[in-house]
């Protein structure tokens, strides 16, 4: 029966429940995880999407901008070229899966970000053909973790070196519960701390390691004179 024999009554009712069908989908994808926008422009795209849902002193769009800049800079020193398509995407959304509604309980946030970010970006413009250089970046970004490729190599340095210096002490100092609760201020300087030991061994680019001694004086000189000032971090 087309739309066409339908009566009069019958069309209406047919049209009520295109309606409501329509309303319900809409509802679904509003309740839905944000996607990034099919604009065309994806670095555009990605850059608003970060912006509008990722937020968070320590590892928001501000981090995800030093990243990308700093491993540039980095890959500059060493005189290595690097796909830049490939490191935008990454840099960029390589803390996605820290974040709800894209966090999976149980599973490290690098590899569930590497999962989700092909699913991300088809549609968007980005070349995809580049999605596996993009995933491997994202999947060892952290400091803890074994680089492979240019991309990943200088990612992964420029945000260990982002838990070092002054920016560390911000980022750190950023995640203290402001109503007294956990983390307070002793348990993230036991971080900063943890991070002077920790990170320095795991750089490995030369411009990385070239960077990391002034970061390393600088945050040594900020927890000395913190101590010092805080009767050990007895009044912090």
């Amino acid at each position: 029966m087309s739309f066409s024999t339908l009566n009069r009554s019958g069309r209406l009712a047919l049209l009520a429940a295109i309606a409501m069908m329509n309303l319900v989908s809409a509802a679904i994808a509003a309740d839905g995880p944000p996607t990034i926008e099919h604009t065309g422009d994806w670095r555009a795209a990605v850059h608003r999407f970060v912006k509008a849902n990722m937020k968070h002193p320590a590892w928001g769009l501000s981090h995800s901008m030093r990243d990308y800049d700093l491993a540039k800079e980095l890959a500059a020193a060493d005189n290595v070229t690097l796909d830049d398509d490939v490191l935008y995407a990454a840099a960029y959304l390589h803390d996605v899966a820290a974040f709800a509604p894209f966090r999976k309980s149980g599973t490290d946030h690098q590899d569930e970000a590497a999962r989700i970010v092909e699913s991300m970006l088809a549609g968007t413009g980005f070349p995809m053909s580049k999605i596996e250089a993009v995933r491997g970046a994202i999947r060892t970004h952290m400091y803890g973790r074994d680089p492979v490729g240019p991309e990943a190599i200088y990612l992964h340095d420029a945000d260990a070196l982002d838990w070092l210096g002054a920016i560390g002490v911000a980022r750190v100092f950023g995640l203290v519960d402001p109503k007294g609760g956990n983390p307070d201020g002793p348990e993230v300087v036991k971080g900063l701390e943890d991070s002077l030991k920790e990170v320095p061994p795991r750089i490995v680019s030369k411009a990385g390691k070239a960077r990391t001694p002034e970061r390393v004086r600088e945050l040594e000189q900020f927890l000395r004179e913190l101590r010092s000032e805080s009767a050990d971090l007895k009044s912090l």
